[in-house]
């Protein structure tokens, strides 16, 4: 303890501590924005992102934990369970201690939030100059060791790993992901893996941020088994994502692929399409990546994303705001109705707006149809028939918006 503040500051201190360890959802949702958004490798990786939120939480916690039973005193480094994970996805990765960044503006955010607290506790010139630079130094104190710490272990992290054949496999597959100049041969040898033929790459990962690793591997295994390839090529790219390509398979059922993750619905799957070669390795690879990467930017609730089916969304929603504003201004009042009517009017326009067609793909009558049609018309801010494209693009982006009634900022107009 500062001996040096009065009993009031420092049960100021003590009771802003107190307030700062039951933040509301809302500012820890705006800290894992921060945070995670300050880094592309972070935010398009949503096991690294899942690591960097438990780590920013469990900071803070003892941060104010810290403060409530010693207020103004020194808060000693925190090495829990949570920054060595992250550590070890850093490395996993291929990431330095710069990705620790993250701290910083994490401590930002968190100042700021002290700064609401100790005006509300106090209007006192004196106290509140008392109560930021005490909790302002000893925070920036307080990340220095932090970060000192992890970055000890982030080395041992990377000692370990860097023998290993995880990391070799991985790495040689980056160099072929990134159009490096290598002997192909040399490096199929190294793999175990022919680059010729077909390739069909996809990326499996989990949304829990502690990934069951044996289901993750048990499932790339029943996913080759189901498509014809009874031992993919793998990549564990992190404890809770697996690279993985399919070799000289047809093309792929998805109902096949809905089947295998029946019974683990924390798992998503993206895939690319089938390709040829080393180029078809690589293009494959980056559109399974591209899809993924729309799943995770949109918060999608499927399991599965095929690129060849998102390719159009995928672009459209590059920017996320943009793509909401065109839903909004397309759709109007009918970006909100219930999804059996969106599908209606999505099937019709699939069935070249022929009733009778999209009334069998949808198993209802045809004047059940025609009836949500009508609706679906009274709905729409333009007539149908001079809007048809441009409503089918908006309804298939909404499609992929995890909630686009709150999360994703669709709404009607």
């Amino acid at each position: 303890m500062d001996s040096k503040l009065s009993p009031q500051v420092r049960e100021l201190i003590r009771q802003g501590a107190w307030i700062a360890l039951n933040p509301s959802p809302e500012w820890l949702d705006e800290l894992d924005r921060a945070t995670v958004a300050s880094s592309p490798a972070i935010a398009g990786d949503p096991t690294l992102a899942a690591a960097v939120s438990s780590s920013n939480r469990a900071s803070l916690v003892h941060f104010a934990t810290s403060h409530l039973r010693d207020p103004g005193g020194v808060v000693s480094p925190y090495l829990g369970p949570e920054p060595l994970r992250m550590a070890r996805i850093l490395v996993r990765r291929g990431l330095g201690a710069s990705a620790l960044d993250v701290y910083r503006i994490g401590q930002n955010v968190a100042l700021q939030r002290w700064m609401d607290i100790v005006f509300d506790l106090t209007s006192d010139p004196h106290e509140l100059r008392e109560l930021l630079n005490v909790v302002t130094r000893s925070a920036g104190d307080f990340v220095d060791v932090t970060l000192a710490a992890i970055t000890r272990q982030m080395k041992l992290e990377h000692n370990e790993l860097a023998q290993g054949a995880i990391v070799e496999r991985r790495k040689i597959v980056e160099f072929i992901l990134d159009g490096e100049s290598m002997n192909h041969k040399r490096a199929e040898a190294r793999l175990g893996y022919a680059l010729n033929g077909s390739h069909t790459a996809a990326i499996l990962w989990c949304d829990e941020a502690d990934g069951d690793n044996r289901l993750l591997d048990r499932t790339v295994a029943a996913l080759g088994h189901a498509v014809g390839c009874p031992q993919p090529f793998t990549v564990i790219a992190s404890e809770a994502a697996r690279w993985l390509w399919l070799k000289d398979i047809a093309e792929i059922d998805s109902e096949q692929i809905r089947r295998v993750l029946e019974d683990a619905p924390k798992l998503r799957i993206a895939i690319g399409a089938s390709a040829r070669g080393v180029d078809g390795f690589r293009d494959s690879y980056e559109q399974a990546l591209t899809a993924q990467h729309m799943m995770v930017r949109l918060r999608a609730r499927q399991q599965v994303a095929f690129f060849e089916d998102i390719q159009m969304v995928a672009l459209l929603t590059q920017k996320q705001e943009q793509a909401s504003d065109f839903i909004n201004h397309t759709l109007g009042a009918f970006a909100s109705a219930g999804s059996v009517l969106r599908d209606t009017l999505l099937t019709y326009i699939n069935e070249q707006c022929n009733a009778a067609r999209a009334a069998q793909q949808l198993y209802i009558h045809r004047n059940t149809l025609l009836s949500r049609l009508d609706a679906a018309q009274r709905l729409l801010p333009r007539p149908l028939e001079r809007t048809t494209v441009r409503v089918a693009v908006a309804l298939e982006a909404l499609k992929w918006f995890g909630n686009h009634d709150q999360d994703s900022g669709v709404t009607a107009e």
